[in-house]
């Protein structure tokens, strides 16, 4: 293997920069040439293509977002878009390719595979940490304490003003950066997608709080854990209850900004560890970490089997709300 691809695609996530650089620079010192697809599949379709060397990949360890960009593609959802795709990696002489991103950008390079033959190993590049075969994503953990600087700063208005705020963080399927938010932010109620709660549910556990002598609450509310999110769940406590509260919906502002340590590390091991499966003839996996290991799931696994909140950490939140 000469000449190697990495691209990003789907939603950005904090740290992806810093993979891409991990791909480049352990490509590079192994011989190899690294060629950068700008904005996803799109920028495959399209042949959209720069090299890249140690030295334009350096001072992006910090950076948030993605400087290959991103996109998310119509045309690649269908065979024609695929196969011009692989054509231009073809023609180009790319032998390999590092994708970075999510559900879709792991579905995306499963086809390419099965249809064109090209191998493509990925790396778990997304804020809402979904995938399976790995313990954390890149872009979690800055997620997280993105979310948590915000709601410590919510705290400090609600209790001045003894009020009950709904906070809405990312996650339509999975519920993990609001349960770590939850338990970092002393939430009284976190609402997940993998374990619903009525209004009446949610009124009872604010009740109780004030009942104990509190005069604020947070309720923490994942944007897939309540139908209509955050306000409608604040709009259904008060109709049930008579409680009101004020709603701050966070957003996309849980992608930007410069990425953790812990993102930093984690995103420049995994890119390391996909230009090392290429090399050894790997394809169609994802490179996750596992304990501390890194660990190699195929596309299928990653993205159809479903990786469930940890319940003893919910079970935890539950008593630190007392």
């Amino acid at each position: 293997m000469k000449r190697i691809a990495v691209f990003t695609s789907g939603g950005d996530a904090p740290g992806m920069n810093a993979a891409i650089r991990a791909v480049v620079r352990d490509g590079v010192a192994h011989g190899l040439e690294v060629i950068g697809v700008r904005g996803g599949y799109q920028g495959m379709i399209e042949g959209d293509f720069v090299p890249l060397g140690p030295r334009d990949v350096a001072n992006t360890l910090q950076r948030g977002g993605t400087i290959l960009l991103t996109a998310r593609s119509k045309d690649f959802m269908t065979p024609e878009g695929r196969a011009t795709a692989a054509e231009h990696l073809k023609r180009a002489g790319i032998e390999g390719v590092v994708a970075i991103g999510g559900n879709g950008t792991y579905a995306g390079a499963a086809r390419l595979i099965a249809e064109h033959q090209i191998p493509v190993v990925g790396a778990p590049g997304t804020i809402d940490n979904d995938l399976f075969g790995t313990d954390y994503t890149i872009g979690f953990d800055t997620a997280v304490n993105t979310a948590l600087d915000a709601i410590d700063r919510i705290r400090d208005t609600a209790a001045s003003h003894s009020r009950v705020f709904f906070i809405e963080v990312m996650g339509r399927h999975a519920g993990f950066i609001a349960l770590e938010v939850g338990i970092a932010g002393g939430a009284e109620v976190i609402v997940l997608p993998e374990d619903p709660i009525s209004a009446q549910g949610c009124a009872g556990v604010i009740v109780g709080s004030a009942a104990k002598g509190k005069k604020s609450s947070i309720v923490v509310v994942a944007e897939g854990g309540y139908e209509g999110g955050a306000v409608a769940l604040a709009n259904d406590v008060q109709q049930s209850s008579g409680i009101e509260g004020k709603v701050t919906i966070l957003g996309h502002i849980q992608r930007g900004g410069s990425p953790t340590a812990k993102d930093r590390v984690l995103a420049s091991r995994l890119g390391a560890a996909c230009v090392e499966a290429l090399m050894s003839g790997a394809s169609g996996v994802a490179i996750g970490e596992v304990n501390d290991e890194i660990r190699l799931t195929p596309f299928r696994e990653a993205i159809e089997k479903r990786k469930d909140i940890n319940r003893k950490k919910y079970e935890l939140a539950r008593v630190l709300a007392l």
